[in-house]
């Protein structure tokens, strides 16, 4: 089926959006709740515990390209895409359960099961990004899809974010409370594979066109690209910077907020429930003032509140969760625009070159954006052992001192506020807008006609 130039159906907007439910769940818990498993149930210390949540993630560097450029030559009944959606979709749920099953208590284990994780990750991820750029040729119809799937994104996060913790300690923490959350949130990873697949089956999947002829030219091509090239490092900088943020979660909540029982879940719920009700404003919002000034300005929301977080020992929790609430309002607006901007970058490179090559640019995003989720519980767990905190087996954390607290709230506050805001200079020069992706689409229309 040919793009269209109208709207999607809402059945597809849906069924594509179901997605997020595995994305949302994979990107969210390993990074709330994998870093603080290592250190207060198996004992890691801090610094070694963080370089094993990132090793895993780092190399999804090399593998998401790769997925890429195999799904960019693809060719079934089904598309491109939709069989790695399926059999990518239900091995990340298989092996995330197998991450927490912890049959030993070893921090090799949880990293080489972590590993396998995220390669399968890959083949879903990317195929799914990709997606959008040839399910529509609509500049406007590209915001909303993504609006769909940041509403989509934010239960995701909500479910998965909120009641992982609540799983956990349902089932009497330390091993067996993991155990019993992998197979919760494997259970969202099969929700999310069933939904996008099926739900995907009547989405149109574009036209066809030749794809590069080496991994190295796709390469090449995507650094041509500018737009897309200033678009991937900013969004790698905040992806790390929001990483940093969602591994002090538990953290914050034990040491700072002194509330250990239901602290993270809280805040997840603040973070995510104003996001829920600000996705139609954003989207306004967007179509008002256009989708860069509003990222700038989603970004700005994001690191104001998150800096005023800073003053959480002094202010009163209901003060700190509203904060909360703003810093997710921000983060909504950061994924609608970075995701709606992608196909547009995509969108422009196909226009200008003639090329099928959706694949390796979400390959190269969704690396991107992988290896910057890594990076914050690293940050975080560098953090953690600079300040001197203290790592615990006994699935509680031990007592930690004043400088070890102070740690833990810069790296939930400070530190994500900075990254966030710093990373948008790297935006100065973004200039795809409506009116310059119609007149290379009309451009291209007239040299394929020609051509036939």
């Amino acid at each position: 089926m040919n793009h269209p130039s109208q709207s999607l159906p809402g059945r597809v907007r849906a069924g594509y959006a179901l997605g997020s439910l595995v994305t949302g769940a994979f990107g969210t818990v390993p990074g709330l709740l994998l870093l603080p498993y290592l250190t207060d149930t198996l004992g890691v210390a801090a610094g070694i515990a963080g370089l094993l949540v990132l090793a895993p993630k780092a190399w999804d560097v090399l593998i998401n390209p790769v997925a890429g450029r195999i799904s960019d030559r693809t060719r079934t009944r089904w598309g491109a895409r939709r069989p790695f959606l399926l059999g990518a979709g239900l091995a990340v749920a298989l092996l995330f359960a197998a991450i927490f099953a912890a049959p030993i208590k070893s921090g090799v284990y949880v990293a080489l099961t972590f590993l396998a994780t995220a390669t399968a990750y890959a083949f879903y991820q990317v195929p799914y990004v990709a997606m959008p750029a040839e399910m529509t040729d609509d500049y406007t119809e590209r915001t909303r899809l993504m609006t769909w799937r940041v509403a989509i994104l934010a239960v995701a996060i909500l479910v998965s974010g909120a009641l992982a913790p609540v799983v956990t300690k349902q089932f009497g923490d330390g091993v067996p409370g993991h155990r019993a959350m992998g197979v919760f949130v494997a259970m969202l990873i099969l929700i999310g594979t069933a939904g996008s697949f099926f739900g995907t089956s009547r989405a149109p999947t574009g036209r066809v066109l030749e794809s590069e002829a080496s991994l190295k030219t796709q390469l090449r091509t995507a650094g041509r690209n500018k737009a897309f090239t200033r678009l991937l490092v900013c969004f790698i900088i905040q992806a790390a910077g929001i990483a940093t943020m969602l591994a002090g979660v538990s953290y914050f909540a034990t040491q700072v907020l002194r509330d250990p029982d239901t602290g993270s879940t809280v805040l997840f719920a603040c973070f995510v429930g104003p996001a829920l009700l600000v996705m139609p404003l954003w989207s306004r919002v967007g179509a008002k003032i256009g989708k860069l000034r509003s990222y700038f300005l989603s970004s700005l929301v994001f690191a104001g509140a998150a800096a005023l977080m800073a003053l959480a020992p002094v202010l009163p929790a209901a003060a700190v969760y509203v904060l909360t609430g703003v810093v997710g309002c921000g983060y909504a607006g950061q994924q609608v625009f970075g995701l709606a901007m992608l196909p547009d970058c995509i969108a422009y490179d196909a226009a200008r070159t003639g090329r099928r090559q959706a694949g390796v640019f979400t390959g190269l995003w969704t690396a991107g954006e992988t290896f910057g989720l890594a990076l914050g519980p690293g940050i975080f767990a560098l953090l953690l052992a600079a300040f001197g905190y203290v790592s615990s087996d006994s699935g509680t954390a031990a007592a930690q001192t004043d400088t070890a607290r102070l740690g833990v709230l810069l790296g939930f506050t400070v530190v994500p506020a900075i990254v966030v805001a710093l990373a948008l200079f790297t935006l100065r020069g973004y200039d795809l807008d409506e009116e310059r992706l119609s007149s290379r689409s009309e451009g291209q229309g007239e040299a394929l006609e020609r051509t036939a």
